[in-house]
């Protein structure tokens, strides 16, 4: 039987993950096991999680081996890899992997691709980085060829060779598993989607300048699933940002400065170096431009109501980058304060609640008046005076003072 989508937009968590130095990495794992068993327990929809080989932080080296036990804890949640490093592995070995992931976790599985975002992973594989987009569109090129379970895939790259290479096991997905590339700054990402007709994880949407690029890099990716005979839809477009909550909007920004500050201090400029865009001060400026989602719950509507207009057209869900810029109790409450009072918002679910609300409040003489009339004979059927206020109790106003409304009042005499 095939899923039935969620209605409304999608939310998830994108999961490095980010960890400091000096803290127990066993610990740190299970937190980030625990983060997602909270998340599906809270309603939402995908977690995405990372590989990575160096710089001491985001310690998850191979997300197939994080997703089986993931989906072993969990009910609902589908788990995706955010993202494959596709240059650093044979692309058979790729997709006999997260086929056997897709059986077990009967569907809830998804292949996220990028081309190795660490550039210290790579110079220990002795893989050139101007090589690494090359090698990913090669390697997905076998893979989405592989799944189709047809004829047998020959091919042969300078970094790999398929000899009428064929999966024994085909998908338990019909036709086959989700499927999606990241997409930063470059064109590349949305490209490499739209080569196969493919989703889209937007990584780049949180930096300086890109929210305004969304429209732009979607008619890329549009552009090229044309010249290829695809079609790109837009619900499989996930954008990528930041998000903290709190019930007021200063506390989230307290809860979140010192931890920030050392994430962006300690790791992405002393460990990594300054990445393009990136700004002196990123918090601030993420709020400023709302792409940094840290407030109270209107501060996200408000932020993710604005990427949707920047977007040309919407986009199908929201992935919040996991991080630890609070204290464990602080950020599990503010997925809390997200799944009760933000998501519903953008999934439809109030909106019969609302209107079933007005309706009553608009009607509610009509509507509770024979209520009113059989509570009353409820009383003088059986003889019993009705007690004073009665009508004001159930239908809100204050007759009870009226002569007819007194005589009502009164037990019928028995015969």
């Amino acid at each position: 039987m095939a899923r039935r989508a969620r209605r409304g937009m999608k939310f998830g968590i994108f999961m490095a993950p980010f960890h400091r130095l000096g803290e127990n990495p066993t610990l740190g794992m299970e937190r980030d096991l625990e983060l997602i068993e909270w998340i599906d327990h809270l309603g939402f929809d995908e977690a995405w999680v990372g590989e990575h080989h160096s710089a001491g932080w985001e310690t998850i080296a191979s997300p197939e081996i994080f997703l089986g036990v993931a989906a072993d804890r969990t009910k609902h949640i589908m788990l995706g890899s955010g993202v494959t490093s596709l240059p650093y592995h044979n692309p058979f070995m790729v997709a006999q992997r997260f086929v056997q992931l897709d059986h077990m976790s009967r569907g809830r599985i998804m292949l996220g691709c990028g081309p190795g975002a660490l550039p210290s992973d790579a110079y220990m594989l002795s893989i050139d980085p101007v090589t690494q987009r090359d090698r990913m569109n090669e390697s997905l090129d076998a893979i989405i060829q592989l799944l189709k379970c047809e004829e047998p895939v020959s091919m042969k790259t300078d970094w790999f060779e398929l000899r009428n290479a064929r999966l024994h096991l085909a998908p338990y997905s019909d036709p086959r598993f989700h499927i999606a590339t990241a997409s930063t700054i470059t064109p590349f990402g949305m490209m490499a989607a739209g080569r196969h007709g493919l989703g889209v994880l937007s990584i780049g949407a949180g930096i300086p300048g890109g929210p305004e690029m969304l429209a732009k890099q979607w008619q890329i990716a549009e552009d090229t699933a044309a010249e290829n005979g695809h079609t790109m839809d837009r619900k499989d477009w996930r954008v990528v940002v930041v998000m903290h909550l709190a019930e007021d909007a200063d506390q989230a920004l307290r809860e979140v400065q010192k931890g920030e500050r050392l994430e962006t201090v300690t790791y992405f400029e002393e460990t990594l170096g300054r990445p393009p865009g990136r700004s002196d001060e990123p918090l601030r400026d993420g709020v400023k431009m709302g792409t940094t989602l840290v407030g109270d719950p209107e501060t996200a509507i408000k932020g993710i109501e604005r990427l949707l207009e920047l977007s040309g057209g919407g986009f199908g869900g929201v992935l919040f980058r996991a991080h630890e810029w609070a204290n464990r109790e602080q950020t599990m409450r503010s997925y809390e304060l997200f799944a009760r009072y933000v998501a519903p918002h953008f999934q439809g679910s109030l909106d019969t609640m609302y209107a079933s609300n007005q309706f009553t409040k608009e009607n509610r003489k009509e509507v509770v008046g024979r209520n009113a009339e059989a509570v009353r004979r409820a009383f003088t059927d059986t003889g019993r005076e009705v007690p004073d206020g009665y009508e004001a109790r159930t239908l809100g106003v204050q007759d009870e003072k009226n002569d007819e409304a007194k005589a009502k009042r009164k037990p019928k005499k028995k015969s």
